[in-house]
Order: C-alpha cells, then sequence, then structure tokens
C-alpha cells in the first residue's frame, strides 16, 4: 500500500490480485446478496483508491481492508434491517492429479453446502468475526480493531461461533 501510495500503480493490482478473493467470500457470506456483496466490493476497493493519500501503515494492510468491509458491510446490513441466509459455494471439485473424482465432489459439495449454510445460521457479529479470521487471516487484535468491539468480545464471539458450527455440522465426523 506504501508503493501504491508513492505512485506505482502496479503495487495496487498486486494488492487487488492478492486480496480480492478473500473480501468478496466475506463480503458475500456476511451479507448474504449477490448484488449487494457486488457493491461492498466495489465501494471497498474505491475506499482505498480514494483514501491512499489518507493510510497510516498501522496495522496490516488486510486489517485496513476488512476494517472498510465490515463498516460498509455493517451499513448495508442497518439499512436493510435484518440478518441474512447466505448462500455460498466455491468449490471446482480438483484433487490432486487434477482430474475430478466425482464421489469426491459430490462430498465436498455436500459438506461446502452444509458449512456455508452453518456459517449463514450464525448471528451476524460472530459471523463477521468467524469470517474475518477465516477468510482474512486476521488476528484477535486485528477483528476487534476491525468491528470497534474489545478483544474479549471478539474472542468470545469465535468460542460461540465455533461451537456453533461443530455442533451444527457434528453429523459430518
Amino acid at each position: 500500500m506504501q508503493r501504491y501510495q508513492t505512485g506505482d500503480n502496479r503495487a495496487f493490482e498486486i494488492l487487488y490480485q492478492r486480496y480480492r478473493g478473500r473480501l468478496h467470500r466475506f463480503v458475500r457470506r456476511v451479507t448474504g446478496a449477490s448484488v449487494e456483496a457486488d457493491e461492498i466490493f466495489q465501494d471497498v476497493w474505491l475506499a482505498v483508491i480514494k483514501g491512499k493519500s489518507r493510510y497510516a501503515p498501522t496495522a496490516r494492510f488486510v486489517t485496513y481492508l476488512f476494517t472498510i468491509a465490515h463498516n460498509r458491510a455493517a451499513e448495508k446490513l442497518r439499512r436493510r434491517g435484518r440478518s441474512t441466509i447466505v448462500e455460498l459455494l466455491e468449490d471446482d471439485g480438483s484433487v490432486a492429479d487434477g482430474e475430478p473424482d466425482p464421489l469426491n465432489v459430490a462430498l465436498n459439495v455436500e459438506l461446502g453446502k452444509a458449512l456455508a449454510d452453518a456459517i449463514a445460521l450464525l448471528p451476524v457479529e460472530q459471523r463477521e468475526a468467524f469470517l474475518m479470521q477465516a477468510e482474512g487471516g486476521l488476528s484477535l487484535d486485528e477483528i476487534a480493531d476491525a468491528c470497534g468491539a474489545p478483544r474479549e468480545t471478539v474472542k468470545s464471539r469465535l468460542r460461540y461461533a465455533s461451537r456453533r458450527l461443530r455442533r451444527t455440522l457434528e453429523s459430518w465426523k
């Protein structure tokens, strides 16, 4: 990001390539609506572009990025006035040798769908914290900064989310 601030536009392309997948999955899973997710996704990147001169490296760039995404998604959910159920599954079914195994593909699709459904059922705060950690690789402190919540609150949200997911997916053991 600091290279981008100094005018290196290739640095922005690198940032975009590095984080676009994780960011888009996060926003889609939090909002549950692909059209809204696309809008928020674009809005986040526009905020990065417009705010490049104000960016200060007080945290990792991914924390900065997911903080913007969290704020935009929370805004959208507030306006919508409700939580939502999310359907999401991204799996190409590939295996190590490059050949898809139909049984593995079917099992992966079912497990992926079950996981996506379980994540969608989490309360918004738990879902956001879980996805920031799973998709963004953010630490407890980074999630706390992004959400504007105390570290212990985030820790509790992650613990409750993990418990709920384990309970919901117990039949997959």
